[in-house]
């Protein structure tokens, strides 16, 4: 393509895109598509000769978009959000455009030193020690399974990384848990036998007698109690572990301390809200996710560690054709995690901090978690709805319960609200279960989402509960 292609391309995409976003409404926020629908639209084969531009263009616009589930919709309420923004896009088409493969200093100076500043930036906003460093991941995910892998080897003295984890190490972790936890066990070679599940309490949180039980059984066994996972936000339910009880047994046991704040940790850029970090001052490692609720498109996981010796020693390899003479002054991003190759996500970050500076981002969570109380007191002053878990940040989790029903049909009645929620293409929310019981999740989080869309989803519940599927 020559630069004048390019150029006139360019302001086609770019237009296209500043449309989409004005007018993203008019789109159906769940796709309407059919299993296998928009695979039948594809040719079994690629094409011999070029297509042009317009060709490929209009496929775009007639296939693809069609099969788009918007999660940049306001009236996106599932989940939890995958938030952009115009100044995060154009960031990233400039990363696009660069194409720096950013493993070491000597790849892209730049990439690495803002890299470092950033999480510095951040660290600050979320008041964190200072002696924590950051690096960003893809996902939390792949930050977790870098804390059990970190967490491996320092529990075998580096004798994983050498023989094996031949040691009978334990993780723990709480039965509200995120499901990649159960994948790193895995991949991390601890064996899913060895993954502890802690019970909740009312509040679906840890309950930080019931793991210090499990760990004094498992040291009693001969079994190393390496691990123990706390979450602030669990997907469900919102719900906070207790993270200072949870440390002191940690600290008690050698246990390394991981907090998995995904979702919930961008609400610790607020003053007012940074309660529910009590004692993340004293875990090894904490994970939240900048491209969840903080502005800056999908993949970008900020990830902290109390100590980063231990992080480098855990993934350091020293191949010759990646040794340069700078090594000894800079920090080389591939040994602080699984990649070698790394894109420069930092870029993206760094001008979403800058255009909607730390207090807009601020205003926009304190408008979400507003938005949320909000309709749980709806909920709680209508006697047909219940919420089901505590009202965490912008998380509400409820259902529809006349009092005559069992659980069985008030499952089978919730989910036939739920579908027609969805069927409308006007609001998207997703379920869960807690303690057994179906829940319905209004998750606020998405950037443009405001008191109308909010307020429609509670016109919809009116509407559809007198009416069940």
């Amino acid at each position: 393509m020559d630069p004048n292609t390019f150029r006139r391309e360019g302001h086609r995409y770019i237009d296209w895109l500043a449309d989409y976003f004005e007018h993203i409404e008019k789109h159906p926020v769940r796709s309407a598509a059919r299993p296998g629908e928009i695979l039948s639209l594809l040719p079994a084969g690629p094409p011999d000769d070029p297509e042009s531009p317009d060709s490929i263009f209009g496929d775009f616009e007639r296939i693809i978009v069609p099969g788009i589930t918007h999660w940049q919709h306001p009236g996106w309420f599932a989940y939890f959000p995958a938030n952009n923004s115009p100044v995060s896009v154009l960031a990233e088409l400039l990363t696009a455009g660069l194409g720096a493969q950013c493993m070491v200093w000597q790849t892209s100076p730049a990439a690495a030193e803002l890299e470092e500043r950033v999480m510095q930036w951040l660290g600050k906003m979320l008041g964190l020690p200072a002696e924590f460093e950051g690096v960003i991941q893809d996902t939390a995910s792949t930050a977790s399974l870098c804390a059990l892998l970190t967490a491996r080897e320092r529990a075998t003295n580096f004798k994983g990384n050498l023989e094996g984890p031949g040691e009978k190490l334990v993780v723990y972790v709480s039965e509200e848990t995120h499901s990649s936890i159960e994948k790193g066990m895995k991949i991390a070679g601890y064996g899913r036998n060895n993954l502890r599940i802690i019970p909740a309490g009312d509040d679906f949180a840890m309950l930080p007698e019931a793991l210090e039980a499990a760990m004094e059984k498992d040291l009693a066994a001969g079994l190393i109690p390496a691990c123990v996972v706390a979450t602030l936000g669990t997907t469900s339910s919102m719900a906070m572990d207790p993270v200072e009880e949870i440390a002191s047994i940690c600290k008690r046991f050698g246990a390394w301390l991981h907090v998995d704040a995904a979702f919930a940790g961008t609400a610790a850029i607020v003053p007012e809200y940074r309660d529910f970090m009590r004692g993340v001052e004293q875990a090894d490692s904490f994970v939240f996710n900048p491209h969840k609720w903080m502005l800056t498109n999908f993949d970008c996981s900020a990830y902290f560690v109390r100590d980063a010796a231990l992080l480098r020693r855990t993934f350091e390899i020293q191949p010759e054709y990646l040794k340069t003479d700078a090594d000894s002054q800079v920090k080389n991003y591939r040994d602080w995690g699984i990649q070698l190759g790394r894109r420069f996500r930092a870029l993206k970050l760094w001008f979403v901090v800058r255009y909607y500076g730390v207090e807009g981002i601020r205003e926009m969570v304190r408008q979400h978690v507003a938005l949320a109380r909000e309709f749980a007191g709806w909920l709680s002053q209508d006697s047909r709805f219940e919420l089901m878990a505590p009202v965490n940040l912008s998380l509400v989790c409820f259902r529809y319960n006349p009092g005559n029903l069992q659980e069985e049909e008030l499952a089978k009645f919730n989910r036939g609200i739920l579908e027609k929620l969805n069927n409308s293409g006007k609001v998207f929310l997703t379920h869960t279960s807690l303690k057994g019981k179906y829940a319905i999740r209004l998750s606020v989080g998405q950037r443009t989402t405001g008191r109308k869309h909010v307020e429609l989803v509670w016109k919809l519940l009116q509407e559809y509960c007198g009416h069940p599927a």
